[in-house]
């Protein structure tokens, strides 16, 4: 009789046999995979780019389509920007998982109608762009991006890939993470997970296998920036704090090159032809490049059938784009602060994505943490191999199994609580994966459905917070307010995709949603949220006492009214008179918006009802014991 074997866990069958899967850099200007190469034994682990068959190890995020569909992908596509814009997609990661409204820029892309929002109250509908082959979302060519990527990694590596992890910018929230997993699948990409770009970068330069110490993670990519400060301890990546934008990049440097060359030719945007503004996008793009080695810089620039020779010193170019690299620096100094640490405290400073080469963004950060930043790997390839990487540690074939990632919230997670308020579950900042639990009840008699409303925000009312979803709970047992005990569960797993669930429980009947919502947070709308969050501390905290009286003070007008309801007979004229009066008073000082008016009442009419709830209780005391004797009691 055979023998049925059984492998080592996490390994393959046999020896020095591992299997294939790789790290992809999904990027807003330029996308990139890597593996990790095995010379036979896991000690000869290395990261490597995988190149396509021409040797180029990136792949321009752009997508070209005709009526047959997306044609040309990469640099065939970007060949094809200028001439033909509409039907070349490019920079679409920024619209990823967002709506309309969140961006500025759109100029680029023939945005039309939109789909129908999803069944959540409060989504809105996702961007769609006309091409030759018909509607296209960001999503779908995202996927083509990443098909091809897979495709190159299938023909260097031979064969089929069994797992991918996908690196995101820090922060993107639960729409763009969602956006980024359905192209994945889309494309036919198993994933593995997703993993933050700042993380990637520090697994990359080894930071796991570093003594104890605090990193940050500077990344300015194309489209996006986010900084993350990382404690590293014993092979655990723990997010202390995180913060970012997630419409800045060097793609905004381009613009703003754009708009000076426009000022200079007085040109003017709107009277460019698609196939005009690209091909001056690219010339910026050329200029910035060049000014990165060079002092002063000249290129041509074609406007309006003429052409015009611009001339741009690499100090004009500083004072252009000084305003937005002083926002990345102004955004590393709010997570320092959020994570209370000064400069001196911070171990390496690791540059990320390409924009970084710009000198004035080095500058600036040396400044700001008085060290020179780490720019020892290629900065474009760097969250790539960090990537591959995790993906190796994932599948069981690295001797950095152990590695654990330990990310964050970037902003809190609640529900809305009567009164419009708004109870945190969720901390920012919190680590994920991250389940949290809270215990909630019912504000009416006899309440047997309860409405959750999901939102993300740092404020203390609803209004000043980001709707993500509703949902609600049916089947409750009528009971007297406050008397059901409803559990709702905060869950975030580990892709940042957050689920809620409540449970009555006593009945057990329970209700779910998980939260998918079809945009994400506007340009901004994340450093302005944390910013209000500051700025308006005071205010919120008077706005949340003042809620939670009003609250209160309603909950004690309907708690009366229905005792007098029942038992008004057990007063006399002169005490009925005081408690209506004062229930006059009370719902006429609610409308004071006058936290201590509506105080004062309050407390006047609990005062006024003390000898009513003592009448109230004699008197069901005397019917409980109507009939019995004292052994009964007793008994």
């Amino acid at each position: 009789m055979a023998i049925l074997q059984i492998s080592e866990p996490g390994q393959s069958p046999l020896p020095h046999q591992f299997k294939k899967v790789i790290g992809i850099d999904l990027g807003t200007t330029n996308s990139l995979v890597a593996t990790v190469s095995h010379d036979g034994s896991r000690e000869g682990e290395s990261p490597v780019v995988i190149n396509d068959a021409e040797g180029r190890a990136m792949l321009p995020s752009v997508v070209h389509y005709t009526n047959d569909g997306a044609d040309f992908v990469g640099h065939q596509a970007l060949a094809l920007a200028a001439e033909d814009p509409y039907n070349t997609l490019a920079s679409f990661k920024r619209l990823m998982g967002r709506n309309i409204d969140d961006i500025d820029d759109l100029q680029q892309f023939n945005v039309v109608e939109h789909n129908t929002a999803t069944e959540q109250a409060d989504a809105t509908a996702i961007i769609r762009l006309a091409t030759a082959a018909g509607h296209i979302t960001p999503l779908e060519a995202s996927a083509e991006i990443l098909s091809s990527l897979l495709a190159t990694a299938q023909a260097r590596l031979g064969g089929s890939i069994e797992g991918a992890v996908i690196t995101v910018p820090a922060y993107f929230d639960d729409a763009q993470r969602q956006a980024t997993k359905d192209a994945a699948h889309l494309a036919g990409v198993n994933l593995l997970r997703l993993i933050n770009e700042p993380t990637a970068a520090a697994v990359a330069y080894g930071l796991d296998k570093a003594d104890d110490r605090t990193v940050v993670i500077y990344d300015l990519g194309g489209g996006t920036f986010d900084v993350s400060i990382l404690q590293l301890s014993d092979g655990v990546f723990e997010v202390m704090a995180t913060a970012g934008n997630s419409s800045l990049g060097g793609d905004d440097f381009d613009l703003v090159i754009l708009k000076w060359a426009l000022a200079g030719i007085e040109c003017v945007a709107d009277d460019l032809s698609p196939a005009e503004y690209r091909g001056l996008l690219a010339s910026a793009r050329q200029l910035k490049q060049q000014l990165t080695d060079r002092e002063v810089e000249t290129i041509d620039f074609f406007c309006a059938n003429k052409n015009y020779q611009l001339e741009l010193s690499r100090d004009q170019f500083n004072d252009l784009i000084m305003p937005l690299v002083n926002n990345t620096v102004d955004v590393c100094r709010s997570s320092l602060h959020d994570a209370n640490l000064t400069p001196s405290e911070i171990a390496d400073v690791v540059l990320v994505g390409g924009s970084t080469r710009v000198p004035l963004v080095q500058q600036r950060v040396e400044e700001l943490f008085q060290q020179p930043p780490k720019i020892d790997v290629d900065p474009d390839q760097v969250v790539a191999l960090g990537a591959a990487i995790q993906a190796d540690a994932l599948i069981g074939n690295s001797s950095n199994a152990d590695l654990l990632l330990l990310d964050v919230t970037p902003l809190s997670l609640g529900i809305e609580t009567m009164g419009g308020l708004v109870e945190k579950i969720i901390h920012r900042n919190t680590s994920i994966p991250s389940s949290r639990a809270q215990e909630f009840t019912t504000y009416k008699d006899g309440q047997t459905a309860l409405a959750l409303h999901v939102l993300q925000g740092e404020r203390d009312l609803v209004e000043d917070c980001r709707s993500l979803a509703r949902f609600e709970l049916r089947e409750i047992p009528p009971m007297v307010a406050g008397a059901a005990r409803i559990e709702v569960t905060f869950k975030v797993d580990a892709d940042g995709l957050l689920e809620v669930s409540a449970q009555e429980m006593t009945t057990g009947a329970a209700a779910n949603i998980q939260v998918k919502p079809s945009y994400g947070l506007a340009e901004d709308e994340i450093a302005n949220m944390l910013k209000a969050s500051y700025s308006h501390a005071q205010q919120d905290r008077d706005a949340r006492m003042l809620a939670e009286q009003k609250v209160e003070a309603i909950g004690l007008v309907e708690a009366v009214k229905a005792a007098l309801l029942l038992d008004s007979d057990l007063l006399d004229k002169q005490q009925l008179a005081k408690i209506n009066n004062g229930i006059d008073t009370l719902l006429s000082d609610i409308d004071t918006d006058d936290t201590s008016i509506i105080t004062l009442s309050l407390a006047s009419l609990s005062r006024e009802t003390e000898a009513f709830a003592v009448l109230r209780m004699d008197q069901s005391i005397r019917k409980a014991l109507q009939g019995k004797n004292l052994d009964d009691v007793v008994e």
